[in-house]
């Protein structure tokens, strides 16, 4: 058999991947001096309430360990473990170290989806479907690796403070933003590696807008799945929704909640658009 296995930037807890035949590794959060597994010990409501506090939240990988106990619980079977994308987070390097230390590192293959939220998830689900329509290790890593390259990643975050402390922009360019009120937009690199500033508006709908127009000029169609993910925003979310559908004919268009993880990056509130296409 072939198992599927992956991490919570799926925006699967261990128990929503189970049920669809995944099994998850949770991304670690550190908050007020303790880590938590999010989903599992920690969900996003309870986890901007103590942002909300004035505490500073980190996040790290998966365990070693725990990705190891995963592969152990299917022993004779092949594996194919989905990471998200390398140069984010170290789950890509853990997931590699977790296959080497098996006893049979070559029953499995470990995949830099260079994504994460909705097309990671849409990723994992399409390996597992392969796996029920019995595809082999090989077609369905292949099949996996085509879609990887077309899936592109925004981010709109509301608070520049989280862009600051996670590197992504300066303190100098932060304080500006927030002086002049602009909308930021943040776009996932191509190699996966690293978030870099895409535009600045001064609205959420122009800096939509302003995704849109670009998404279209590379051709995305209603041939792409759509995801907007938020944290812990549904009113803003539906405001995206709502502008997408205006402006993408037949648009095929999911709405998730972003895991704890991601809330430390983008921080509340901010607003993940991103694409990939779909499978034929």
């Amino acid at each position: 058999m072939i198992k599927i296995i992956s991490d919570s930037s799926t925006l699967y807890s261990v128990a929503g991947g189970q049920a669809n035949n995944v099994d998850i590794s949770p991304l670690i959060v550190t908050i007020n001096d303790k880590s938590y597994m999010e989903y599992e010990e920690i969900n996003s409501a309870e986890f901007i309430e103590l942002i909300n506090k004035g505490y500073v939240p980190k996040s790290s990988q998966p365990s070693i360990g725990g990705v190891v106990e995963l592969q152990n619980k299917y022993e004779d079977d092949e594996i194919i473990n989905i990471s998200m994308a390398d140069g984010l987070s170290g789950t890509y390097n853990s997931a590699c170290m977790a296959k080497n230390m098996d006893r049979n590192p070559d029953r499995i293959e470990v995949i830099n989806s260079k994504t994460l939220c909705g097309p990671h998830r849409y990723l994992v689900d399409l390996a597992v479907k392969l796996a029920e329509d019995g595809l082999s290790k090989s077609e369905i890593i292949n099949e996996v690796n085509k879609l990887i390259e077309t899936s592109k990643s925004f981010l709109i975050p509301k608070d520049f403070d989280f862009l600051v402390r996670g590197g992504r922009i300066s303190s100098l360019a932060g304080k500006v933003g927030s002086m002049i009120s602009l909308v930021p937009v943040m776009t996932l690199s191509n190699d996966g590696k690293s978030m870099m500033k895409f535009t600045a508006k001064r609205t959420y709908k122009k800096a939509i807008k302003k995704i849109i127009d670009h998404l279209a000029e590379a051709g995305v169609n209603s041939e792409y799945k759509f995801y907007i993910s938020h944290g812990c925003n549904i009113d803003l979310a539906k405001e995206a929704e709502n502008i997408i559908r205006g402006l993408v004919e037949n648009v095929d268009l999911e709405i998730k909640e972003l895991g704890p993880a991601f809330i430390t990056q983008g921080g509340p509130s901010c607003l993940a658009i991103q694409v990939i296409k779909k499978y034929k």
